[in-house]
């Protein structure tokens, strides 16, 4: 009897924390596509609609007219995309300078035409109404 209810517990052990890592996964999926679609409408010269998209955070930190004017000399300078990967991805509930909350922290490798060995850090946050929104971009 001891052994069915010690089998029984560990059973419902790996299940809740399989559970778990399967919800883990899917919200770094949604995160990746989140930023995956932001970086297209950067990618396309859509500066305006960009900022728009981003997270709270994003547009308390820069105006509308900075990111744009930023962006536009670091794409005119780089040239157009050629290609981009996730290099690495991790799972933030605090990061410096910004609220507690729920982010990840996306690496992109990325070539462009004029910068060949670029890498993109997007950090997507989960917003209150749950969407993954774009809270920061660094590109070096």
């Amino acid at each position: 009897m001891i052994r069915q209810i010690l089998y029984l517990l560990f059973v419902g052990l790996i299940m809740s924390g399989g559970s778990s890592m399967a919800s883990d996964s899917k919200k770094e999926a949604a995160a990746i596509f989140a930023c995956e679609k932001w970086l297209t409408t950067v990618d396309s010269g859509q500066y305006a609609l960009s900022w728009k998209e981003t997270a709270h955070l994003f547009k308390n930190a820069i105006s509308q007219e900075q990111w744009e004017h930023s962006l536009q000399m670091v794409r005119q300078l780089y040239g157009k995309i050629i290609s981009r990967k996730v290099q690495t991805k991790s799972h933030k509930t605090s990061l410096p300078g910004a609220p507690d909350g729920e982010y990840f922290v996306i690496v992109f490798k990325t070539s462009f035409e004029n910068k060949k060995n670029a890498m993109e850090t997007v950090t997507p946050l989960l917003e209150k109404d749950g969407q993954w929104r774009v809270s920061g971009y660094y590109i070096k």
